[in-house]
């Protein structure tokens, strides 16, 4: 684990572009490329130590971002808990304000959630979320409706935020795959077949040219193989 935290703080000391965050796509997925067995259903695939592992990242990183469709699936509270370290700052992708104000994300007392959203969400959603707590992010659409996340990142970047962590789930990893957006990569691979949703959607990559993780490292942790490096996009 210490590996991977000095390769984090090396590379959060390089200068970056655009003046944005540097983001890690941080996520566990089964040997045959699956985040669980049904869209919308949670399925807990890391084993103990890894678990540790995520928790140490989240606390390594200034915010953790999901999307909407993770929230709703696990209502999760994105704290550092297994380990001792700050709580990252949440981020909520959630383009016409789904978020429920019965969210354990809005109870936390520490630091309410940001949430990064459109202006098509409906007016009274956003005084709700505003008087519960919430911090809103109106963004650009992009082509599909969501959130502009080439658009979100400066925005985040000018609130303070320098490292981001983003947790999934697939829409969201993809999307960041897809437009060149992520730095680098922690996956978790746990020693299983699910044959369930894919990490990443099919053919959003159009070739020959596909991301890669370069200067690869990988270790073993418990039953689990943890994968992590930098992504480059051949541009």
């Amino acid at each position: 684990m210490d590996r991977i935290e000095a390769w984090l703080a090396q590379g959060r000391l390089q200068r970056l572009a655009a003046g944005r965050p540097r983001v890690s796509l941080c996520y566990a997925q089964s040997l045959d490329g699956s985040l669980t067995h049904r869209r919308g259903e949670p399925l807990a695939l890391s084993g103990p130590d890894a678990r540790v592992l995520t928790h140490r990242l989240r606390a390594a990183h200034d915010a953790i971002l999901v999307g909407i469709g993770t929230l709703l699936a696990d209502d999760p509270l994105l704290t550092v808990r297994e380990v001792q370290g700050p709580n990252p700052t949440p981020i909520i992708l959630d383009s016409r304000l789904r978020l429920p104000l019965n969210c354990r994300l809005l109870q936390r007392q520490d630091q309410k959630p940001w949430v990064a959203t459109t202006l098509r969400a409906d007016p009274q959603q956003r005084l709700a979320l505003e008087a519960a707590g919430a911090r809103l992010l109106d963004c650009l659409q992009d082509d599909r409706g969501g959130v502009d996340l080439a658009a979100l990142l400066p925005q985040l970047a000018e609130a303070g935020v320098g490292s981001l962590m983003v947790e999934g789930g697939a829409r969201v990893i993809t999307s960041f795959l897809a437009q060149g957006l992520a730095d680098q990569a922690v996956v978790t691979i746990a020693p299983c077949f699910i044959g369930g949703l894919p990490a990443v959607e099919c053919q959003v990559f159009p070739g020959p040219i596909f991301p890669r993780m370069v200067k690869l490292e990988t270790m073993l942790l418990g039953e689990d193989i943890i994968a992590w490096g930098d992504l480059d996009f051949g541009r």
